[in-house]
């Protein structure tokens, strides 16, 4: 399918304006050239465009809110300018399958500072001697290279720009709050096993007064009536 036809395709009737996730991945582009995406894709966050027999970004259009770009497996040896001067905010970059064979050709990419990952898988760039070094030195800002860091250590599959940070961080901050809510849940508890201490300790002195009354009635209805029987046996005897 033609490139232009499958953005149309994409769209479902709907306004470039409003798509901010295109995938034209295996359809065909004449020529080499990107066709069909202009510059109303202004809110597209990530296009992909794998296998489509792209050989030239000349024709890509300004995509300021673009983060993360998919090209493998094209046709691409160059021409990389045109990503630093319409994409500025690009963090995840996939250029595995292309023609890059030397380290010119991604010089233009040092004027893309949030860039964070870049891969260069199956190029010929790679079989260059200390490859990642030297890429790492042309591209301070990266932080993953074919998917590893400085270290060797690995990206995250689920996000290779970043944002798993933000979540984690998201994710701690929601923890803190978890944490002074269950504390001041603690304080209420006690506070409230306080006051019932107090009630139940209010409730036993009333407790022992009502005793202490009863025991006194007890004690002197008993009294009263000894005395009565006593003063009754003098007439009982003169009968």
């Amino acid at each position: 399918m033609e490139m232009e036809k499958r953005i149309n395709l994409e769209l479902r009737n709907g306004k470039p304006s409003e798509v901010k996730e295109l995938v034209l991945d295996n359809c065909r582009s004449e020529d080499g050239k990107i066709q069909g995406l202009t510059d109303e894709f202004m809110n597209l966050e990530f296009l992909s465009m794998i296998n489509i027999n792209l050989a030239s970004l000349d024709d890509l259009p300004k995509l300021p809110k673009l983060r993360k770009l998919e090209l493998s497996d094209n046709r691409i040896s160059g021409g990389l300018e045109a990503l630093a001067e319409r994409t500025p905010v690009l963090t995840h970059l996939n250029l595995s399958g292309n023609r890059m064979k030397d380290l010119r050709t991604l010089e233009p990419l040092k004027k893309l500072p949030q860039l964070r990952s870049l891969d260069l898988f199956n190029c010929e760039v790679t079989l260059l001697l200390d490859y990642r070094d030297r890429v790492f030195e042309l591209l301070p800002q990266i932080t993953y290279l074919d998917g590893f860091d400085t270290n060797d250590q690995e990206a995250l599959d689920s996000d290779p720009d970043g944002l798993e940070e933000e979540q984690v961080e998201d994710g701690k901050e929601l923890s803190s709050e978890c944490e002074e809510d269950g504390e001041s849940d603690v304080e209420d508890d006690k506070d409230d096993d306080d006051e019932e201490e107090e009630e139940d300790e209010d409730e036993d002195d009333d407790d022992d007064e009502n005793d202490e009354d009863a025991v006194e009635e007890e004690v002197s209805s008993s009294s009263n009536f000894n005395f009565k029987q006593v003063e009754m046996l003098p007439n009982l005897g003169c009968s």
